[in-house]
């Protein structure tokens, strides 16, 4: 008989992915089922910030808050790449919240973390900074505080991609069917490709997300009896205002929406909180959320958008643990490990709630309780300071690996084009770009510097197996491309799956 995994993950999210990376790491042996793509549900769907949370100071969740600013600290150091600082203009609304309130609370949002990288708040002064331009009179004053950005599908994945390389099974398009506890272990059933197989492991760890009480469903578990999903959506506009910082919007419900450059040529705005009721699945953005996301803009910006205005929008599910009759934006963004007590199962460990800044130390968390009712089989904690594969930078960051690109493969890319590949792949580039000597070498250009080279890496590399994994999760790039471009990646991969069809 096969040798049984140590650990069954169910669900290639943020946490699921970040498990995975850790367990294999620690030496662990892994096997990671997602019943889509990687990311393909809520960790691709929010509003792609690495942030402490200062909204949650007002519900007084300090060590929420404590802990994620630690962690964006830590995640800033290991994935340069992915993750950059982000500087957010929050203009004072006095009937809403107070100059003296807010101050205090960015003085802790500065402090409550420890030692920071980033720059602390600062006074701005909205008619005469260039911040205040793009804004309708309102407003005369704002705090500028400092967070960070992330490509949070590519966060996802890079997890994946490292767990795989330190020997994790990684499926994707692989669903369970069926958990049954038999002879000290659990015998998952799994399909793909219509096809069912078995799955032997020792444990699991139910990161479904919000498919988490299906997960728990099937274990005959009810961990998930408490959580609340909650939608998130956003919506994408043509570039509202030049500069690469953010605003944080506070409307009049006493909710925030943030306003974050997007992609170059656009402006992402988000999110709303909605209890979902149905199918996680069906998540998407509705005539309510639309409305009060163009609200917010109009409420602050010269330029008013209208709906025919959007051009991309999505919505992810939140699995909240918390109390369904309080308000879902109340609802804390803390997380929950809730294991079985030791008994005639193996361990199944479920993850409820969370918030992608602190995926790192729950995985490393989930993984010690794990760990410890497999006898302490495992290696020792690792990835708070090893870089996530393409994050070793040197100290120029991704500029100066852009300008190495442009060098290394003269006029084979605009600025724009290798900006994009070092921030997407890291020092990893290099693997993305083998063999590349001339324009010959790169295949199809598909558009917007998006070529047959670097999407075969993406299949062969990276489980892409479908248009949707290339162009909105591996890359956004399907937002710069028209429907005649978008055909080609879909006839081409057409061909490269049946050429060389991936497990």
């Amino acid at each position: 008989m096969e040798k049984p995994f140590d650990i069954l993950i169910i669900g290639g999210g943020i946490n699921g992915s970040g498990i995975a990376r850790d367990a294999a790491g620690r030496g662990l042996r892994v096997c990671l089922v997602e019943m889509n793509d990687l990311a393909s549900g809520t960790s691709s769907a929010s509003t792609k910030m690495i942030h402490g949370g200062l909204r949650y100071l007002e519900y007084y969740e300090f060590g929420l808050v404590r802990q994620a600013l630690k962690e964006r600290e830590k995640l800033l150091a290991i994935a340069p790449h992915l993750i950059s600082p982000l500087r957010i203009v929050l203009p004072i609304l006095p009937k809403m919240r107070p100059a003296w309130m807010i101050r205090i609370g960015l003085w802790m949002y500065d402090h409550l973390g420890g030692k920071i990288s980033l720059p602390a708040t600062s006074n701005i002064s909205l008619s005469t900074a260039p911040e205040g331009a793009p804004l309708a009179p309102g407003p005369t004053r704002a705090f500028a505080y400092s967070d960070g950005w992330v490509d949070d599908a590519r966060l996802v994945t890079l997890n994946a991609v490292d767990a795989a390389e330190h020997g994790a099974d990684i499926r994707t398009r692989c669903k369970l069917t069926k958990l049954t506890p038999k002879d000290g272990l659990w015998e998952a059933s799994v399909v793909s490709e219509g096809k069912t197989s078995k799955v032997l492991a020792r444990s699991v760890i139910n990161a479904a997300g919000p498919w988490a009480d299906q997960v728990d469903a099937l274990g005959g578990l009810a961990h998930a009896a408490h959580m609340v999903k909650v939608q998130g959506s956003h919506i994408i506009v043509p570039k509202l205002y030049d500069g690469d910082h953010a605003y944080l919007l506070q409307n009049p419900d006493r909710r925030v929406v943030f306003a974050i450059p997007y992609q170059s040529k656009f402006t992402l705005f988000g999110t709303t909180d909605t209890v979902l009721k149905g199918d996680p699945g069906t998540a998407h953005l509705n005539e309510d959320e639309s409305k009060y996301l163009l609200q917010s803009i109009h409420r602050f910006f010269k330029e008013k958008p209208k709906k025919k205005d959007i051009v991309w929008s999505y919505s992810g599910v939140r699995a909240l643990f918390g109390d369904p009759e309080k308000e879902a934006a109340s609802l804390s963004r803390d997380y929950e490990l809730v294991m079985d007590p030791p008994g005639d199962t193996p361990p199944f460990l479920s993850i409820l709630g969370g918030k992608i800044t602190t995926f790192r130390s729950l995985s490393e968390k989930a993984v010690n309780m794990v760990a410890a009712r497999l006898d302490g089989e495992s290696g020792d904690p690792w990835t708070a300071d090893t870089p996530l594969p393409g994050g070793d930078l040197e100290t120029n960051g991704t500029q100066g690996l852009a300008k190495f690109i442009r060098g290394k493969w003269p006029f084979l890319f605009t600025e724009e084009t290798a900006l994009r590949l070092a921030k997407a792949y890291g020092i990893r580039v290099e693997l993305v770009l083998a063999g590349v000597s001339e324009g010959a070498d790169l295949g199809q250009d598909f558009g917007y510097g998006f070529s047959e080279k670097e999407a075969r890496y993406l299949v062969q590399h990276e489980w892409a197996k479908t248009t949707e994994d290339l162009i909105w999760r591996r890359s956004k790039i399907g937002l710069h491309l028209n429907k005649a471009q978008i055909k080609k990646v879909d006839e081409w991969l057409r061909v490269e799956l049946e050429a060389k069809p991936t497990e």
